[in-house]
């Protein structure tokens, strides 16, 4: 078994409870790690043998784009399609964090962390 990580993926968007959220939008960061067998892609040094982190980040990024009122049902999203789409995936994680986000505080970000497994 071994890791892929795509980390700080890095895009503008539009998820929140508040209406104002919906139409000014934030920045967020988006960490995702996946686990593979990559035994025979790193004997093959073949793409089709391992988990395509290109793929990975078109996921992320389609998969941000849908408004959600909660961060948890972004994360859900994108760790269904990882799992639906890529057949090699055993188990992933994925961090979707809003950078300052609006809570009337000096908050840097907060984040929401899910994991599925096969």
């Amino acid at each position: 078994m071994g890791i892929i990580q795509v980390n700080n993926i890095k895009l503008y968007a539009y998820h929140g409870c508040l209406d104002e959220e919906a139409k000014i939008g934030s920045e967020y960061r988006i960490d995702v790690e996946v686990k593979a067998s990559l035994r025979k892609s790193a004997k093959t040094d073949e793409l089709a043998d391992t988990v395509d982190y290109v793929h990975l980040n078109h996921i992320v990024k389609e998969e941000m784009a849908i408004r959600s009122k909660l961060l948890e049902e972004v994360a859900q999203r994108i760790l269904d399609r990882f799992f639906r789409e890529i057949r090699m995936i055993r188990r992933a994680k994925v961090s979707v964090a809003k950078i300052n986000p609006p809570i009337g505080g000096n908050v840097e970000e907060v984040a929401i962390i899910l994991t599925k497994k096969r």
